[in-house]
Formats: C-alpha cells, sequence, structure tokens
C-alpha cells in the first residue's frame, strides 16, 4: 500500500467551531461516514453516497470556504434527505452523529473535503497503524502504539494479547461472535467487506504485535 505525506492543513481559526477537535471528527467520519462517501483525506472510498471531493471541490472552485462548507455538512448531518421507505439503506439515516460529534465532523469535512492534492496523514505502526487509523478503530479503541483513546469499544492493550490471528481477524470480521464484557456491540459488521484481504492480514499482524506492547519494533 503506497503512503503518501499529508498536505498540511491550517486549523488555526478557520472553522465555525474554533475549538472543534478535527482528529476526532476524521475519525468519527471514517466510522460513521466512511461507509458511504469517498474523501481523500480520510481515507475512504465508498460510493453509496456523494464523493464530498468532488462535490466540495466545485464548491471551493466556486468561491466556498471552508465556513460554508462546515455550514452545509452541518446541517446535512441535522436535516438528512427523507428516506425513500424502498430504499432506506442508500439515505443518510437521521443522528448519525449529534451535538458536539456533529460539529466536529462538519468542521472536518469543511477543513478537508475537495482541497486539491490532499492526503491520508502518516500514521504510527507502519502499514498495519495505517489501516488502523484509516477505518477509524482509534474512535473507538485505545491503542498505545496508534496513539488512540477511544473508550466506546475494548482497551486493545488490554484484550488483545495473547490472542492469536484467528481470534483477532475474527473479532474484526465478526464483532458479534464474542463480545468483551462491559461493552455493546456497535462495531461495523463490514470490515471483511471493505478491508481487502492483504489490509486485514497486515491489520491484524500489527495488533497482535503491538497490543500490549507499543515499544516493539516497528510498533511507532
Amino acid at each position: 500500500m503506497g503512503l503518501a505525506l499529508a498536505v498540511a492543513v491550517s486549523v488555526g481559526g478557520c472553522d465555525l467551531q474554533e475549538d472543534a477537535d478535527l482528529e476526532r471528527g476524521r475519525d468519527l467520519f471514517i466510522a460513521k461516514c466512511g461507509t458511504c462517501h469517498t474523501m481523500d483525506q480520510a481515507a475512504t472510498t465508498s460510493e453509496i453516497g456523494p464523493d464530498l471531493d468532488s462535490a466540495f471541490a466545485a464548491a471551493r472552485a466556486g468561491g466556498s470556504n471552508n465556513e460554508t462548507i462546515e455550514g452545509i455538512v452541518g446541517s446535512q448531518i441535522a436535516n438528512p434527505r427523507p428516506a425513500d421507505p424502498d430504499q432506506t439503506n442508500v439515505y443518510m439515516p437521521a443522528d448519525l452523529v449529534t451535538g458536539r460529534d456533529a460539529e466536529n465532523v462538519a468542521a472536518y469535512v469543511g477543513e478537508v473535503a475537495g482541497v486539491p492534492g490532499i492526503e491520508p496523514p502518516i500514521a504510527p505502526g507502519g502499514e498495519g497503524g495505517q489501516i488502523f487509523a484509516n477505518n477509524g478503530c482509534g474512535s473507538c479503541h485505545t491503542l498505545e502504539a496508534a496513539g488512540s483513546s477511544g473508550t466506546v469499544g475494548p482497551n486493545l492493550d488490554e484484550s488483545l494479547p495473547d490472542q492469536d490471528a484467528k481470534q483477532v481477524e475474527e473479532s474484526i470480521v465478526d464483532p458479534a461472535a464474542e463480545i468483551v464484557s462491559g461493552f455493546q456491540n456497535v462495531m461495523p459488521a463490514n470490515y471483511e467487506a471493505t478491508i481487502p484481504a492483504d489490509e486485514l492480514k497486515l491489520l491484524v499482524d500489527f495488533l497482535i504485535k503491538c497490543s500490549g506492547d507499543p515499544d516493539a519494533k516497528g510498533c511507532s
């Protein structure tokens, strides 16, 4: 998997929510929106919904700035197009993200959508760490090697050590198979389809090597 240097994005005072958490916005976008939308900086490639780079590149060319795009995205999140009862799977659901999380996502998209030449940031942990980051795993899980501190799902530094590759892979592609006590299963069930087999192997190898041991070779 080719990894290119990220194009720097200025975040100083450019968004409507000036204290927006753009990193959390990115993680949430990948986890909640990336299953439907393509956007280069988020490394998402789904074609179910509009390609946000194409849509907002045209808007930027027409004079729209970050704040305008942020406002459009915030409005679309708050008031998505009503679903056709026969095609609810191709419409954006209401309340996909709410409150502060919705503001973070809107600010993030306003910063990066349609920006010429923009690419995903480089994540720690080599190719496996990049796959972990690109799929938004850090928005739900703590993993010191990845610099993530999510609390929606289990702490991977605590739950993965001593598991073998088969167990780790099953937890990714069939998250309902065994749910860690104290957590609800809110993990997407389509990673087997959305993560190519070669990338899945790299991700599993990264998790086995680096969970509980962030100082292992190749984990930082």
